[in-house]
Order: C-alpha cells, then sequence, then structure tokens
C-alpha cells in the first residue's frame, strides 16, 4: 500500500513511500471531492472506498496479501472464521435452498449449518466425505446450490478429496466451497484442485499469536455463475441500483456482491487493528507452518507408540487412513494438529488434560503456544451422539495443537501428564 509522507525536519515530501509495515487507518469515513464522487462511488464501489462498515485500507491491504496467497480473484475479510462461512453461503443461497456439507467440520460450523440456518429456511444435507460418487451425488436435490468442506477437519483430522468434490459439484452447477483454515495457503491451495470459493479462520494459523479474532473469504473467480442456477448474479439487484453483478464485474461478481450487499446489510468487517495483527502473523506464516509440521510429524510418532493411547489421528503418519490423500493435498505437511484417543473414556481424558503443566487446556487451536481441548466437552458439546459420531468425536478424544516450543519440552510435558494418569 502506497502512502505520501512529510519529512518535516528536512523540509523534503518523498512521492510514494511504502512503509515497513502495514499503517493502521484509524477511520470509519472517507473524504470526497464533490457529491458527485460521493454518487458515483456508490453507483460503482470498485471506483473509492465509501465507509468501513464495507473496507478499510488496513484490512484491504491484507485481503489483497490473503488473496495473493490462495490465487484468488478477491477477497473480503469479516469479524470470525463463522462470518466467513455463513456468507459465504448466504450470497448464494436463500429461504427455500440447500446445500450439502461434510459431516466431519468444525463443530460451531455444524451447529450454524443444522440449526441457525434451517431457522433461515436453508436446509444443510450432511454427508459421509468418504462416501463413493454416487452416495454424494444422491444426496444432491433440484434446490441445492453448494457444496462445503474442510481441507482438514476439526478435529477429526480427515483429509478432504477436493478433486471429488469438484468433480461432483461441478456436474450438478454448483460451486465448491472449502474451509482451508488448518492447511493454510502455505500446505495447500485449493483453488488448484477444483475449488471455487475458501473460506478461513484467521484466528487460527494466520494469526498464530491469539490476539486478534477474524476471517477471510476468498474467490476464484472460476465459477461460471451464468449457468442458470443464480439468478441473484445475472439479474438487476434491487438493493443496489439495479446493479447485475455479472455484467458489471464479470469474474469478480461473487466477491463484489458479498461486500456489496452481505457485508453492507452485517456488518460484520474487521476492525484496522486487527487487521494490522493479522498482517504481523501472516508476515511469518511459512516459517512457522513448517516448524509446526515438523513438531506435530515427532509427537504423533510418540504418542503413537504409546500404550496408553488408543489410537492417534494425524494424516502424516504412515498409519492413518487419510495419509495418501494427505501426500496428495498436504504434501508439505499435516499443520500442528492432532487428534487423539486415550484409553480409558472421558474421565481419564480429563484427568491429562488437567495434569499437563506446560501445554494449556483452553478454546483454541493453531496457536504459537501447545495448548489442548477436549472437544466433547467443548467444542462439540451442543451435538447429540450421533452427531458427535458423525463428527468423529469419541468421549476420550483430545484435540492436541502443537506449538512452536522446543519438541522436547513438549514431550516431556505429555510424559509427566501420562505418568500422572
Amino acid at each position: 500500500m502506497k502512502i505520501e509522507t512529510k519529512c518535516l525536519h528536512a523540509g523534503y515530501t518523498p512521492k510514494n513511500t511504502e512503509p515497513r509495515v502495514v499503517p493502521i487507518v484509524q477511520s470509519t469515513t472517507y473524504v470526497y471531492d464533490s457529491t458527485d464522487d460521493v454518487a458515483a462511488v456508490f453507483d460503482d464501489p470498485t471506483k473509492s472506498l465509501i465507509y468501513s462498515r464495507f473496507e478499510n485500507p488496513t484490512v484491504m491491504a491484507v485481503e489483497e496479501k490473503i488473496n495473493a496467497l490462495e490465487g484468488g480473484i478477491g477477497a473480503m475479510c469479516t469479524s470470525s472464521g463463522q462470518a466467513a462461512s455463513l456468507l459465504s453461503l448466504l450470497n448464494i443461497l436463500q429461504a427455500g435452498d440447500s446445500f450439502i456439507s461434510a459431516a466431519t467440520i468444525y463443530g460451531g460450523t455444524i451447529n450454524l449449518f443444522a440449526y441457525t440456518l434451517k431457522k433461515l429456511g436453508i436446509e444443510c444435507i450432511f454427508v459421509n466425505a468418504d462416501a463413493s460418487e454416487e452416495e454424494i451425488k444422491a444426496a444432491f436435490k433440484p434446490n441445492t446450490k453448494a457444496v462445503f468442506g474442510e481441507t482438514l477437519a476439526n478435529p477429526a483430522l480427515s483429509v478432504f478429496d477436493i478433486e471429488k468434490f469438484a468433480k461432483i459439484a461441478h456436474e450438478n452447477g454448483v460451486p465448491l466451497i472449502i474451509d482451508n483454515t488448518f492447511p493454510t495457503p502455505v500446505l495447500c491451495r485449493p483453488f488448484e484442485y477444483g475449488a471455487d470459493i475458501i473460506v478461513h479462520s484467521t484466528t487460527k494459523y494466520m494469526d498464530g499469536h491469539a490476539v486478534q479474532g477474524g476471517g477471510v473469504i476468498i474467490d476464484s473467480g472460476n465459477f461460471d455463475w451464468t449457468n442458470g442456477k443464480f439468478p441473484e448474479f445475472t439479474e438487476p439487484d434491487e438493493s443496489y441500483h439495479g446493479t447485475i453483478y455479472t455484467k458489471a464485474y464479470g469474474k469478480a461478481a461473487y466477491i463484489v456482491k458479498a461486500r456489496m450487499q452481505l457485508m453492507r446489510d452485517f456488518g460484520c468487517y474487521p476492525s484496522a487493528q486487527s487487521a494490522f495483527y493479522l498482517n504481523l502473523g501472516l508476515e511469518t506464516l511459512p516459517i512457522r507452518m513448517k516448524q509446526y509440521c515438523e513438531n506435530a510429524k515427532i509427537v504423533s510418532e510418540f504418542l503413537e507408540a504409546n500404550d496408553k493411547v488408543e489410537s492417534v489421528n494425524y494424516p502424516g503418519l504412515k498409519s492413518n487412513p487419510y495419509y495418501e490423500l494427505a501426500q496428495k493435498y498436504l504434501p508439505g505437511g499435516c499443520s500442528g494438529v492432532i487428534s487423539f484417543v486415550i484409553k480409558g473414556g472421558r474421565n481419564t481424558a480429563v484427568k491429562f488434560m488437567d495434569s499437563l503443566k506446560l501445554a494449556s487446556n483452553e478454546v483454541h487451536v493453531a496457536d504459537i503456544r501447545t495448548c489442548v481441548l477436549h472437544p466433547a466437552s467443548a467444542t462439540h458439546r451442543q451435538l447429540t451422539d450421533e452427531q458427535l459420531v458423525a463428527a468423529g468425536i469419541n468421549g476420550g478424544l483430545i484435540r492436541l495443537s502443537v506449538g512452536l516450543e522446543n519438541v522436547e519440552d513438549i514431550l516431556d510435558d505429555l510424559k509427566q501428564a501420562f505418568a500422572a494418569i
């Protein structure tokens, strides 16, 4: 982002000076030269900034960076990952529509899809992501408008076969939306495998330091919204001067509509301060992801060899059923998140976690610090027993987010907690 600065002590005004870090533009408002200029921006929002409920220079700089990382045509940040998932779907769904989602997704997203969207008249059809193409195709209805999945499920850590679902979605004339939070674009770029829209909770690895909550939607620009299934893109938008998004914005129709229609109405845009913190995390993302993966591989092997552990779920292990898919989609590593089932069930899992000293027991994941969570008691607490099983959640399941501490210190902490049980 280029800005002009003035060096007062030298009386020199350098032009197009680029700051070393993204500056915080702490403003809700932008000034125009004339009333006609304001009107022109409302006619075409791509000409300039309107208001910080839609866009802000600091946030936009981060949006451009994330978009470049994922290889999209445009991105829009949101105030949370849940907001990103919600808006990514509401941009193409309305009451009476349905969409398909993998059952093995984040518990909060299951609540959003199964209960909140149901109240809005939108049906979520959950499917087993490992089912055959024929079984998945059978789940489609005439009103199905999208398919949703997570590259790496939280916390089941199943690997989503992006190409398989992209093929099925496109054969049915609908887009594939991928939550790429755990891999980040450092480990996987879903657009390269046929995904159309990507969402992230930037609260996780992109931030990495647990200092901001946020989300982002990235548009590939590849989906054909003129295929007859999405009139909201090809017919005049009465709420926005009769704009026809595909005609006015071409390949960027989806992301422009998301900003000018949904962000305008829901206002879940992040602050400039949050974007500043997120940008700091992005600048170290590649080196952090490498170390997370290295530490997690060592810890997963330790857990697999422990006689107090019933099973370990980490796609980087050769014994894992998703190992081959992980080699295809995640050749650089499978993030720092491990899930494992401890022998003895829920009570033993809780005692083990309460005995940890270095690792924090917290409602977070993908931090620089090692942390643990008991999904059945926390993130997936609202799910029924049947939904827990479908989401791959066992009472003895522990989600371990391996941090960037010395791996020997992490192992020592686990050893002493195992000794306590």
